[in-house]
């Protein structure tokens, strides 16, 4: 395998904005992190309760296999959906929950478990640090399993003094896994939160189960925001069959963040996640309309791609079948692009997050990111995407 070199531009500046002489004034960091299959130790399944609101916890859960026989649940051969599970009880196996156990060729105990929370936590202490001085005050998870394995990362040592909160919906992917939101419960206050399912479909007519895309919205320090976390289809089976999968989460994505700016156009939204596509992508470009250049933002295509400007220098998040891709991309609306600093937040920076530590130094992988896993051997690093940061400011 050939070694990919680009990836040893470490630290990356993507694109800068407004700033005056001197210090940055407030700032905040807002960013997300491919935690690359952070599960816990135990099969589970998800227990789907029909009876209960959409939105309390209890209606779509990860529970223990072991739980099963204890829970009412009747056989169930439809089509997994919260609206054809409204009434129903029943139980969705995950595909997933056997291969992080300790009896599977993994052996997967606590002690790996463990040492992927503390590699995780780490690196979301410092992301976005060397301007703010802090944690950063709201950021994706990507590739979690369930609730449990969040609240056990918010209360590592990196992240507990933080005191993060956390929001997550359980998803029907294939695999068992979800995104979710933790955020500074100081600094950042949630009005409401959903999840979007997205609903594709192969060439069988199948339907294909992915993950949603999850909605919340709120004041951080005290400005109207809104957050989207992505974790689009892959490419399984190429490219250009799996891009009409990615197209429609671009077009639901698209749905979901108009409906908000038109609802309230003061509202800054942050789209962020792992796309599975460029930024030159179809469902980016043409689906989403995410401009290159704060000179292309009007009102009919108002949502700026921040790392459309390091993906045309070259550098990539991650690699994919041994070529260089940035798939984690963070836009945002064109009311967070200012060419001054004013009372409200707007862009200083957008950076790709890779000290020397995330980054392999030698072998097939050199210059890759520093993965958890190599087949099922843990490696001890931290995860096969870089992280993605955006710095906010504005004067106090």
């Amino acid at each position: 395998m050939r070694k990919f070199l680009s990836f040893c531009a470490v630290i990356c500046s993507v694109i800068t904005f407004a700033q005056q002489q001197g210090k940055l004034r407030k700032v905040a960091a807002v960013g997300f992190l491919n935690v690359e299959n952070l599960w816990d130790t135990i099969r589970s399944a998800d227990y789907i309760d029909g009876t209960k609101d959409i939105k309390n916890p209890a209606f779509h859960r990860s529970i223990p296999l072991d739980s099963i026989k204890f829970l009412e649940a009747e056989k169930y051969d439809g089509q997994w959906s919260d609206g054809a599970l409204k009434g129903k009880k029943a139980v969705r196996y995950q595909s997933g929950s056997e291969e992080f156990t300790p009896k599977s060729p993994k052996n997967y105990n606590t002690k790996i478990y463990n040492a992927k929370l503390a590699n995780e936590a780490k690196v979301i202490s410092e992301l976005g640090s060397q301007y703010t001085k802090t944690a950063p005050a709201v950021v994706g998870l990507i590739e979690v399993e369930n609730r449990q394995v969040i609240e056990d990362l918010i209360k590592q040592p990196a992240l507990a003094k933080f005191d993060y909160g956390i929001i997550h919906y359980n998803s029907y992917d294939y695999r068992g896994i979800d995104v979710a939101l933790i955020y500074q419960k100081r600094r950042f206050t949630i009005t409401n939160s959903l999840k979007k399912e997205l609903k594709v479909y192969g060439d069988n007519g199948k339907r294909e189960y992915t993950r949603d895309i999850l909605v919340v919205t709120g004041f951080l320090d005290n400005e109207k925001v809104a957050f989207f976390m992505n974790h689009w289809p892959s490419r399984r089976g190429g490219e250009a069959i799996s891009l009409p999968k990615r197209n429609a989460a671009a077009a639901l994505l698209k749905q979901q963040m108009d409906s908000i700016r038109t609802a309230d156009p003061t509202t800054k939204l942050f789209a962020m996640g792992d796309f599975n596509d460029d930024p030159v992508s179809s469902s980016l470009k043409n689906h989403l309309k995410a401009q290159a250049s704060p000179k292309d933002l009007t009102e009919e295509t108002p949502y700026l791609n921040l790392m459309y400007p390091l993906y045309k220098k070259g550098i990539a998040s991650l690699a994919y079948q041994d070529a260089p891709n940035l798939f984690d991309q963070i836009i945002v609306s064109k009311n967070l692009i200012s060419d001054q600093v004013t009372k409200e937040y707007s862009v200083f920076k957008a950076e790709i997050y890779a000290p020397a530590y995330l980054v392999n130094k030698e072998g097939n992988y050199k210059g890759y990111p520093f993965r958890s896993w190599n087949g099922d051997q843990f490696t001890g690093g931290y995860s096969d995407h870089f992280p993605a940061f955006v710095i906010l400011q504005k004067e106090p």
